[in-house]
């Protein structure tokens, strides 16, 4: 059941813990939030038919996790050592589990019930069969054929806002007609209208969708369709929808909730739920200069292994 039918957004509610913007009676969502969490996106197989933990099983998990996800750990042999080349310095995970209200969840998926994302379709396996057999005999033959992350281009902005290894906040501005949402990674901004225009023509596709939102009560539902299929998620189309929900559930959270709808790509929908909470400091220039400078060396590499293939 989404968080906002709930009896403890409700109470949120009731209780005034949202205070109100300036123009009216909506929840100031504005700030810098971070949705750096230990929480997995999917439940694990030690936690099988256990959506909520307790406070002692959340605390062993993230130990057992900080120490496996360690970057400077010296164990493992030459192998693991050059596989941490990045040190813990460069992370930034998060330390604990993610708590909403008084729950903890075991997994960020809570629709389907089992935790689990939904198979593919066989469409859409056969579609990304076919890519990566692609992407292995033309791995370099220009730079359009590395990825999107990898060309510094695009690299988890959203929707959805799932937390990854750093990077992970998210500057929200909001006012009376729009809200912007802005990520640490890459800089990515999304300007969102309130102001009840339909979507874009069906031709036109863009890289993080089009989105529009509005006020369900005190919650802002956000509206992201014609998307590219160059920005797949976890193996979605162009036809990917998703649906996303900010609720103010405290003055140090915001639940945020979105449901992937791809009948293409999906064998059902599903949804996720995650807390934002407020980031220490300021949003800096996340610059994503490694990957543009690299991209010369791997083409000329790869230009270098076909003059050889030809030689032979």
């Amino acid at each position: 059941m989404p968080l906002h039918d709930s009896s403890v957004a409700k109470f949120a509610i009731a209780a005034g813990l949202a205070a109100g913007v300036a123009w009216g009676q909506h929840p100031d969502l504005q700030g810098i939030w971070t949705t750096a969490t230990l929480t997995p996106l999917e439940r694990p197989a030690e936690f099988a038919g256990k959506p909520v933990l307790s406070d002692q099983e959340a605390l062993q998990f993230a130990k057992s996790m900080l120490q496996q996800l360690d970057r400077d750990r010296r164990d493992g042999g030459n192998q693991a050592d050059v596989g941490r080349g990045y040190n813990e310095l460069f992370f930034d995970r998060g330390t604990r589990l993610a708590h909403i209200g008084q729950t903890i969840p075991s997994s960020l998926v809570y629709d389907p019930p089992d935790g689990h994302i939904p198979a593919l379709t066989p469409e859409a396996t056969r579609r990304i069969a076919a890519e990566r057999a692609e992407a292995r005999a033309h791995p370099a033959d220009s730079a359009a054929d590395r990825s999107l992350q990898e060309r510094c281009l695009v690299f988890g902005a959203g929707p959805p806002m799932l937390p990854g290894i750093y990077n992970n906040n998210f500057q929200i501005v909001q006012t009376q007609d729009s809200v912007m949402i802005m990520s640490e990674m890459i800089h990515d901004v999304r300007i969102i209208p309130l102001n009840g225009r339909p979507h874009l023509p069906d031709s036109v596709r863009l890289w993080l969708g089009d989105s529009t939102g509005h006020w369900d009560g005190s919650t802002l539902v956000v509206d992201t369709t014609n998307f590219t299929s160059k920005t797949s998620f976890r193996g979605s189309d162009e036809n990917l929808h998703v649906i996303e929900r900010f609720t103010r559930l405290d003055p140090h959270t915001i639940v945020y909730e979105f449901t992937i709808d791809d009948p293409t790509a999906f064998t059902r929908s599903w949804s996720a739920r995650l807390p934002l909470v407020p980031s220490e400091g300021l949003i800096y220039e996340y610059a994503c200069h490694e990957g543009n400078y690299a991209l010369r060396d791997i083409l000329a590499g790869a230009r270098e292994d076909e003059r050889k293939a030809r030689e032979h």
